[in-house]
């Protein structure tokens, strides 16, 4: 994380909404506690959520202007996320293909609801901004779909995407894929509606891969979630520009794009993406492919410095002042100035870290 190139291309789409959400406290009693007002804009659900308030907001600030879109590289754990977060980026996209890469395993359905809802917390205890994450089916039947939405908003997501996929499922831009009948389809969406509107807020997006059957299939699941009351709607692997385009038209409702390079769809940039009306544009594998590609030259560079002479080694890839702070050293420092207390036998005070 050289900060020599941290946001040198700052993020091209300015939000005015989807921020810190700010209160008015009441000053009338001298004890720290007391009433707060909050104004939370775009909610439902039975328990309002900050999170989900704020993703709702930059969903709808989108959909309302051609300019703008949610433009989101997927990250898939909590270093990758603060990295995000770093960048620039107002929202976070925890997808399911980049969390099973980071285990090491394809995006075929191995990985299910602990697992995730594990990396969720692990991901919103170190980043301020709101988190969608991928919970494929469900895991199960309608019910267990019920159970991972509530799970997944109790945990801190502000949002939720759940799919029409069979299980085990894959990635949409691979072989083999097939999708349940539309009444499954339609029960999971209502059971994912109703944990939303009988507990904690959650934004909810609908993916439907039903395309393998024609775009008329897709539309039509399309339709019906909406009516069943999803945030977003989600149709994988359109093709081209033109079929994107018709969909916005047959819909006029917030939807969600994702580019996969060399995938199925498009690659449409993400400001052609908002012209045509699209509300937010995911990047699935982008980070996966970084992590391989830089792992595999930093083990080569690593090799290549095994037999060097002269006391010269591997190349450095960043300074050790750059890794500790990428990592949260620096943070935590700061912190732990704050407990010092007489006779501690440890801390960082004096130590070699310090500036």
């Amino acid at each position: 994380m050289s900060k020599s190139f941290v946001n040198t291309n700052p993020y091209p789409f300015a939000f005015t909404t989807g921020g810190p959400i700010t209160t008015s406290t009441s000053k009338a009693k001298a004890s720290p506690s007391g009433p707060i007002t909050l104004t939370l804009p775009n909610t439902r659900g039975f328990t309002p959520s900050i999170p989900a308030t704020r993703l709702r907001s930059l969903i709808h600030e989108a959909h309302e202007d051609p300019t703008k879109i949610l433009a989101l590289v997927c990250s898939y754990d909590g270093l990758s996320s603060k990295l995000c977060e770093e960048a620039g980026f107002p929202a976070l996209f925890l997808n399911g293909y980049a969390m099973a890469a980071s285990m090491g395993l394809p995006d075929t359905g191995y990985i299910a609801f602990q697992e995730v809802v594990s990396r969720l917390q692990e991901v919103v205890r170190v980043v301020d901004v709101p988190v969608i994450v991928d919970g494929d089916t469900g895991y199960g039947s309608p019910m267990n779909v019920r159970r991972t939405v509530e799970g997944f908003a109790r945990a801190g997501a502000a949002g939720v995407m759940i799919e029409d996929q069979t299980w085990p499922k894959r990635c949409g831009h691979t072989q083999g894929k097939s999708v349940v009948p539309r009444p499954e389809a339609f029960a999971r969406w209502q059971a994912a509606v109703d944990a939303r509107d009988s507990g904690v807020d959650i934004w909810i997006l609908a993916r439907t891969d039903a395309m393998i059957h024609g775009y008329d299939e897709a539309l039509a699941r399309a339709r019906e979630a909406i009516a069943i009351g999803v945030d977003c709607v989600f149709v994988e692997a359109l093709p081209d520009r033109a079929t994107m385009a018709r969909l916005q038209s047959d819909l006029n409702f917030p939807l969600m794009a994702n580019i996969i390079e060399g995938g199925k769809t498009e690659n449409l940039s993400a400001g052609e993406l908002a012209g045509i009306g699209y509300s937010l544009v995911t990047y699935p594998w982008t980070l996966v492919a970084a992590k391989l590609r830089s792992v595999r030259e930093a083990l080569e560079g690593v090799k290549g410095g095994f037999l060097g002479g002269n006391g010269t080694g591997h190349k450095e890839i960043l300074s050790y002042g750059e890794v500790c702070e990428g990592v949260g050293f620096g943070r935590y420092y700061e912190l732990e100035e704050k407990y010092l207390f007489e006779g501690a036998v440890n801390g960082s005070k004096g130590f070699r870290f310090e500036k």
